[in-house]
């Protein structure tokens, strides 16, 4: 996490409130936590997380709240709590919240910002070889980890968007990911988490490997294309995770998957903790990061090119 960043507001205790806890923000959300309290409604609750939507504004509307053994979302506040210490027992679904000011509130929760962490992993430059490399260290940890289809397996638009962006194709690819936005149940649809994967590691691995702009740009194109009317298309949380990912927030499971790639760090655990991310959320993020990272290499060396 990164260093204090600023001291906020204080507020007075109220009534009914215990004292403030600490928590560590992400970066992303500073245009809902700095402005003025703004009124919000928790949307779902959980042992390790809670969500809570803001009424109107621009993205991110969706806050997550979690402790610090769960999925690090690229939208989290992170307090000092694990999920059986059950730091979210007095909050119910439905229930009036407020965020802003330097502070989350939601029943007798109540979350002072205390430090800032980063959401986008610095991975540094990375040659063509190592590129090459990374995504072949990545393809057999995959491997070996047993991992599956995901929710979309067997569906033909996540192989379209993936051999589309490997081509190069901007038309197709849009078109393709435009047809999975939504696409499958839960707070974050798996054509979700899909696209999430693949538009931070096209943005990221592209945007660190030499000669990746036409990754990048790709990134642009399709990141426009799947949050233009996300909010109206898919869940609340997800069209959340959509415009962080666009603008390469990458959460915590993520950003460890990229450091391998990148040859940072050893890929076996990263893929791991990854991998067992909900019911096939992991697996449909894993499935998108590697389709992003397979993309950046045949964009910016095709002859390097790894089949699977």
């Amino acid at each position: 996490m990164t260093a204090l960043v600023r001291d906020p507001i204080p507020l007075p205790a109220r009534p009914g409130r215990r004292p403030p806890a600490a928590g560590a923000a992400s970066l992303a959300l500073r245009p809902l936590l700095d402005p003025p309290r703004r009124a919000a409604r928790v949307i779902a609750v959980f042992p390790s997380a809670l969500y809570l939507e803001t009424r109107g504004g621009p993205e991110p509307r969706v806050l997550a709240v979690v402790t610090c053994d769960a999925v690090r979302l690229p939208n989290a506040v992170v307090v000092a709590a694990e999920r059986r210490e059950q730091p979210f027992r007095s909050v119910r679904e439905g229930d009036e919240a407020t965020v802003g000011d330097g502070r989350v509130e939601a029943g007798a929760l109540c979350v002072r910002v205390r430090r800032w962490w980063d959401p986008t992993p610095a991975l540094g430059r990375i040659q063509p070889a190592a590129l090459a490399r990374g995504v072949a260290v990545l393809e057999d940890a995959f491997v070996a980890a047993g991992m599956a289809g995901g929710g979309l397996a067997g569906h033909p638009d996540p192989l379209a968007l993936a051999e589309c962006c490997a081509a190069g194709d901007l038309a197709g690819a849009v078109e393709a990911a435009e047809r999975i936005v939504g696409l499958g149940p839960g707070l974050t649809p798996s054509g979700d988490d899909i696209l999430c994967g693949l538009l931070v590691s096209l943005r990221l691995v592209g945007g660190a490997a030499r000669g990746g702009e036409a990754a990048v740009r790709l990134a642009d194109w399709l990141g426009a294309a799947v949050t233009a009317d996300a909010g109206t298309r898919t869940t609340a949380l997800a069209a959340t995770l959509l415009h962080c990912a666009a603008e390469g927030g990458a959460g915590g499971e993520i950003a460890a998957v990229l450091r391998c790639v990148a040859g940072q760090e050893p890929p076996s655990a990263a893929v791991r903790r990854l991998l067992a991310i909900g019911h096939t959320s992991g697996t449909d993020l894993a499935w998108g990061v590697l389709a992003g990272c397979r993309a950046t290499l045949a964009l910016t060396s095709p002859g390097q090119r790894r089949t699977a």
